[in-house]
């Protein structure tokens, strides 16, 4: 067996390497995790998921001081935010958070960290920092940046992306953001509800693209009720930088052209993979613009190289490149016939109302081909969402031929979270009575999940057939008013 200076190399500290380089140090392996930036954690914990969830919960108390008389309290007007103490509170959150991913409790646990930029040299050693490293296999976990538009005029011309939006010095008076997607959503309630006035440029007919346009258009709803402007089916001609201002020459599809005027533009139009600079090229390991080749085991065209998380153009979310790490861990350390499957992927975006969802959507069930029916309950019929002012949103299960839960979309208050007693179900293969005959305590949000499988059994219980029985059996006499 060669020599290897390491038994497993790690390139990148995000979510994904940060559970490899976890579970093959306290698995005995000698580990390597190699970031390029100045701490661990990825974009999730400095640029993503952490400062956004901080973000929007500062801006919802701000909607909810605003907001008294609806809650039967006195009307306030409270004081202009001031965005650096609201940066300080996000820096803060990172900071505690910062402690769990450090270097030494990585090193605690085994594992040798380095920073720097590494480059493959050969398909087993790289370069970093003018020395030579070899390891028996790699990951590569790299992540991924935002998508840079070729826009005319945008290379010369001021903005932002979720990499300054969390440390800016004071709130933006007007915000233009490019792209539709879950950032783009969140970020313009949250900075409309903060103050600042919002504008999204969306070049399809629908925010939330991959979303069921039902379910999206509420959403909308929800956010325009709140003073943020969608401009849909409208493309970008070009930006300029004003000075003071930004303009962001739009068309819609009329091709009617628009002059937009704004302190601050937000690029918000996708995820590019982290490849460049690694020195793919000279290990003839495959990648394109979506990101690094491999197969359903997360290999490389190399047995012994693997990569995982945003940098493989997937589904680019935390919780996904945690559990593609996990995979990973098992091929490389205990080398089993370990798979991703993604059928059973959840994920939430973070408006006000959420959108959670988990399997298959009204969209994707179409695309594939399946027939389901569609059962639905809204909040407004929920006890606990009435008594909180949260009386927007449905959920929606959908379920195959032969009553199998296919998928559940659920928009309303606390989305992601009501979200998990279905993560149990379908991952678990549990049949709905479970859910039907489950005692949920009373008021919360959570009945909404039982009401709606109990809609499906009511069906069939209250049924003409089962109401002829009974009359047959036990003679019941049918209703007492009519």
């Amino acid at each position: 067996m060669a020599d290897y200076d390491y038994d497993l190399g790690i390139i990148g500290g995000g979510a994904a390497g940060l559970t490899v380089a976890s579970g093959a140090a306290q698995l005995g392996a000698k580990t390597l995790l190699v970031e390029k930036e100045a701490a661990l954690g990825g974009d999730c914990l400095h640029y993503g998921c952490v400062p956004s969830k901080t973000l929007i919960k500062t801006a919802h108390v701000y909607h909810l001081m605003k907001n008294g008389p609806k809650f039967g309290l006195p009307a306030i007007t409270p004081p202009e935010v001031d965005f650096r103490q609201v940066a300080a509170r996000i820096q803060s959150v990172i900071s505690v958070i910062q402690k769990h991913d450090s270097v030494a409790r990585f090193c605690k646990l085994g594992a040798q960290v380095e920073f720097g930029n590494p480059v493959f040299t050969d398909e087993h050693a790289m370069q970093l920092g003018g020395k030579s490293i070899s390891a028996r296999a790699w990951v590569i976990a790299t992540g991924s940046s935002a998508t840079i538009p070729p826009i005319a005029g945008l290379a010369t011309t001021p903005y932002l992306t979720n990499r300054d939006i969390f440390s800016l010095e004071r709130l933006p008076a007007t915000l233009i953001i490019l792209g539709c997607g879950p950032i783009s959503v969140e970020m313009a309630q949250a900075f409309c509800r903060l103050g600042s006035k919002v504008t999204v440029i969306q070049r399809s007919d629908q925010i939330l693209s991959k979303e069921d346009r039902d379910m999206a258009e509420i959403v909308q709803q929800a956010l325009e009720e709140e003073g943020v402007t969608f401009l849909l089916n409208t493309s970008v001609v070009r930006v300029a930088d004003l000075g003071n201002e930004r303009e962001v020459v739009v068309k819609n599809a009329a091709g009617v052209t628009t002059r937009l005027k704004g302190e601050a533009i937000l690029v918000a139009m996708g995820r590019s993979p982290n490849v460049a600079g690694l020195g793919l090229e000279k290990i003839d390991v495959p990648f394109d613009q979506r990101g690094i080749a491999v197969n359903r085991s997360l290999r490389t065209s190399h047995r012994h190289i693997y990569a995982a998380g945003d940098v493989i153009g997937g589904y680019q979310f935390t919780h996904v490149a945690g559990y593609e790490g996990g995979v990973v861990l098992s091929k490389a350390i205990f080398h089993l016939p370990k798979k991703v499957d993604y059928s059973l992927v959840p994920w939430c975006t973070y408006t006000h109302p959420g959108l959670a969802s988990i399997g298959l959507n009204e969209k994707r069930a179409q695309k594939a081909g399946i027939d389901y029916t569609v059962w639905s309950e809204e909040f407004s019929n929920n006890d606990r969402g009435l008594a909180e002012g949260e009386s927007v949103g449905r959920i929606k299960l959908l379920l195959g031929r032969r009553g199998k839960p296919l998928g559940v979309q659920i928009l309303g208050p606390q989305a992601g979270e009501l979200l998990g007693e279905w993560v149990a179900v379908m991952n678990g293969g549990m049949s709905l009575s479970k859910i039907a005959s489950a005692i949920h305590p009373y008021p919360t949000l959570g009945e909404i999940n039982k009401r709606v499988v109990g809609s499906i059994f009511s069906k069939k219980i209250f049924s003409a057939p089962v109401r002829k029985g009974l009359k047959f059996f036990f003679g019941f006499r049918g209703p007492a008013c009519k």
